[in-house]
């Protein structure tokens, strides 16, 4: 009955199908809580549609979803994206890993991780064999959450529009990164402690690693060249009409940059920023009164440079080089 109420709200405003937007943004992450590979998703959705009207795009929310609903879209999503991999040959055991041909070592630790294996060093080769019970009828694991034929699907988190606060909570925790350092512990020089998020159903709390492993699992974790982890779509994707109107600040950021024929890439960071980064040294504050420094000139011409630095006070001719120095030859002993 919601649904159709929804409907016939979406109708009154007299627009076509093509003009009934959504939105979301997608988080791909590689990683599991125990730093084992896990690649899975987490999705951002506007919790209904846009709607064109002569005031610009208007939101209409959605009814709650029931566990109906949930346990239909994991089912179909993972009759669809099983179909799409075996007829890419993803799933035939036959296909040639391209990674194992080119990166091997890399290949080797990275199906060690997705089973929770060590695949180098004294340990190598341990593993353990499971079989699961995995139909393709939806499982109800937890109110709005099922599960199918390897897929899971968790919808019971929802953001009112005006908590700000708990929508900046659920952003920071899909876009986490893959090791928490407060969850790491030094034991000795051998031996690292890892503290798991959620214990075991046998009661581990925590994973012990030598260094050699800990760098053979963050290994495994880093993600190939050129992929985008983070993904919009719908009406907050970069190109979307009317996004300018939704998501706040882009709409004076597309006036300032539509004249410029190189717009500033807001994901670069400038030379001074980046020093300031790495060594904790601002070059743009003034040593002497603390003040912010600015450019006044830009010399390039070696008579104009040693004009300036004559009379600032400044020497014009670099330092000497100083003499090569032999190495130090201590006394070699040898034994009688």
């Amino acid at each position: 009955m919601e649904f159709v109420i929804w409907r016939e709200a979406i109708a009154s405003f007299g627009t076509a199908v093509d003009s009934r937007r959504c939105g979301s943004v997608t988080f791909v992450q590689r990683f599991g809580s125990s730093l084992n590979v896990n690649p899975h998703i987490h999705v951002l959705m506007l919790d209904g549609v846009y709607v064109d009207s002569d005031e610009g795009p208007v939101f209409v929310p959605a009814p709650p979803m029931t566990d109906d609903d949930v346990q239909q879209i994991v089912q179909t999503s993972a009759r669809r994206i099983i179909r799409l991999c075996t007829k890419r040959g993803l799933l035939d055991d036959a296909q040639t890993d391209p990674l194992a041909d080119e990166e091997p070592v890399l290949a080797a630790i990275t199906a060690a991780s997705v089973r929770g294996l060590i695949a180098t060093g004294e340990r190598a080769g341990q593993r353990l064999r499971r079989v699961l019970r995995d139909p393709a009828t939806g499982v109800r694991t937890a109110p709005l959450c099922f599960a199918s034929r390897g897929f899971s699907l968790h919808a019971a988190t929802r953001i009112a529009a005006d908590d700000r606060l708990g929508l900046e909570k659920l952003c920071r925790y899909v876009a986490r990164p893959a090791l928490a350092a407060g969850r790491l512990c030094i034991i000795n020089t051998d031996q690292l402690s890892f503290e798991l998020k959620t214990p075991w159903s046998n009661g581990t709390t925590h994973l012990v690693l030598s260094p050699h492993e800990l760098l053979e699992k963050l290994a495994a974790l880093v993600p190939p060249p050129r992929l985008n982890l983070i993904r919009y779509h719908g009406i907050l994707a970069p190109s979307a009409r009317d996004r300018a109107h939704i998501v706040p600040g882009t709409e004076n950021q597309s006036e300032a940059t539509s004249g410029s024929a190189h717009p500033p890439c807001p994901h670069r960071l400038s030379w001074c920023q980046l020093l300031a980064r790495v060594f904790a040294l601002d070059v743009t504050e003034c040593p002497r009164c603390g003040g912010p420094m600015r450019i006044i000139a830009a010399l390039t011409e070696p008579a104009s440079i040693r004009s300036y630095l004559t009379g600032v006070g400044l020497s014009a001719r670099p330092p000497p080089i100083a003499p090569a120095r032999p190495p130090l030859q201590p006394e070699l002993e040898y034994a009688a």
